[in-house]
Formats: structure tokens, C-alpha cells, sequence
């Protein structure tokens, strides 16, 4: 029975550590950033877009292929900046763990 209580009180452990995850990563804010600048994506640490900024300068009725490289460029940017923070946050969280399927 007292395996099943350290069980118990480990997996209440793990709980509020994901809880608290969550709400550090809903509070996390990334930009990523392209054609020097012109183009910067925001997301928050759960990769939800809060905001495209583009530069006057490079919004072009004759050229709205490279917007969109740009856009797509400044977002992957911002996703793997994401993927780094909660990277670095999650080992944090775990002491240097490597525990397979979280990393």
C-alpha cells in the first residue's frame, strides 16, 4: 500500500508541475522576424498567433508572394523559439531529466 501512495502523490506532483507549465507557457510571448525586420509574428508559448506586424514598406499589391514568404518565414521563426523556450523550460521543471516522449 505505500507504493501506491508515493504512486498517488507522485502523479498529484507531475499534475500541478503541468499546471503550472501551462499557465508559464500561456504567459510566454515570442516574436519571430523576417526581411530585416519588416515582418514580425508573435505567439505565445502554446504557438497561438497574437500578432503580425508588417512595415508599410513592404506590403506590395505587385508582389504579394514574398508578404506571404515573409509571413511564413517570420512564424517558423516564432515556432522555434517556442520550441526552445519550452525546451529549456521543461528541463528546467524536470531536473535535466531526459524523459522519453517529453523532450
Amino acid at each position: 500500500m505505500k507504493n501506491l501512495a508515493d504512486l498517488q502523490k507522485m502523479m498529484k506532483a507531475a499534475q500541478e508541475m503541468q499546471e503550472r507549465l501551462q499557465k508559464e507557457l500561456a504567459e510566454i510571448k515570442v516574436e519571430g522576424s523576417s526581411g530585416g525586420g519588416m515582418v514580425t509574428v508573435v505567439l505565445d508559448g502554446q504557438k497561438n498567433c497574437l500578432e503580425v506586424r508588417l512595415d508599410p514598406e513592404v506590403v506590395n499589391r505587385d508582389d504579394v508572394e514574398m508578404l506571404q514568404d515573409l509571413i511564413i518565414s517570420a512564424f517558423r521563426e516564432a515556432v522555434a523559439r517556442v520550441e526552445s523556450e519550452v525546451q529549456a523550460r521543461m528541463s528546467g521543471l524536470a531536473g535535466g531529466l531526459k524523459i522519453p516522449g517529453l523532450f
